[in-house]
């Protein structure tokens, strides 16, 4: 297991208190820790993407934060509260997860799959309401699948299909939404489409935390990377002060040239390979 260290650490753009961090958290399964005493925040109000080879523990801690693992030690801290010590409604109240390759039940609609985000707002107290209704109708106009609310989700593209799972998310309710690689299986066009959905909902307020794999991706949706490697946090930070081929080479063993974007003001990797030729 690497020590935990910490390469570059930027304040948290706008200086705001983070609603969710991890406190010396130890998570593991089988008996082997996968994460050692853990220290991370998240900053409120900007996007964070969590990076890092495979196996690193990357999903780990994203399922610790949402309380889907529990730490054999240390706590997370959602609002300054033990999210153990939370119930499982007002956690959901809180908190919107996307997990990794979500399935709907056979022929549910769109609108019938968003409207479960409400579900932690319901009790025998409190039924469905017409203002259920119209947050499920904002959720749907928010993602731009609105006019797909009749459709069963199992007949969508996978592009579609994010954008329904992030609208029940929404529906929920919360600012806080934790996305675990919500761009696996897409291509290309339709990574960047479900990534411009998750710019436009950070843009409306919403503190995003993600995990992903295509690194320059990352660097470009992010305003704060966490870059782990065997459990441990390497370097976090805006991606300008973070990904420097010095610590691709430590993160991932990848050999890479780091330039400037061409249409944006975030770091570009280039890979080299071992064949590698340069064009004139």
């Amino acid at each position: 297991m690497a020590a935990q260290r910490t390469i570059t650490q930027t304040e948290a753009p706008g200086g705001d208190a983070p609603r969710l961090a991890a406190r010396g958290i130890t998570v593991g399964y089988g008996g082997r820790n996968v994460i050692e005493e853990l220290d991370v925040e998240i900053p409120s109000g900007v996007v964070t993407t969590i990076i890092g080879p495979n196996g690193c523990g990357k999903s780990t801690l994203l399922r610790t934060l949402t309380r889907l693992l529990k730490p054999a030690g240390g706590a997370v801290v959602l609002d300054g509260e033990d999210i153990a010590r939370l119930r499982t409604r007002d956690v959901a109240k809180k908190l919107g997860l996307l997990p990794q390759s979500p399935v709907a039940p056979e022929g549910l609609t769109v609108s019938d799959l968003v409207a479960r985000g409400r579900h932690p707002h319901q009790s025998w107290l409190r039924q469905w309401s017409s203002d259920d209704a119209d947050v499920v109708r904002r959720a749907l106009a928010m993602t731009g699948v609105s006019d797909l609310a009749d459709r069963p989700v199992d007949s969508l593209s996978g592009g579609q299909r994010q954008r329904v799972w992030i609208s029940m998310t929404l529906a929920q309710g919360t600012d806080l939404l934790l996305l675990d690689e919500p761009t696996t299986y897409l291509d290309l066009a339709h990574a960047i489409d479900v990534l411009d959905l998750v710019d436009d909902l950070h843009e409306s307020g919403c503190t995003v935390v993600m995990v992903l794999h295509d690194l320059n991706l990352a660097t470009r949706y992010s305003d704060n990377l966490v870059v782990m490697r065997e459990g441990a946090i390497l370097a976090q930070g805006h991606p300008r002060d973070v990904i420097t081929a010095e610590l691709l080479d430590e993160a991932f063993g990848l050999r890479a040239e780091v330039i400037e974007d061409p249409v944006g003001d975030r770091p570009l990797i280039v890979p080299i390979g071992r064949t590698h030729v340069r064009l004139n």
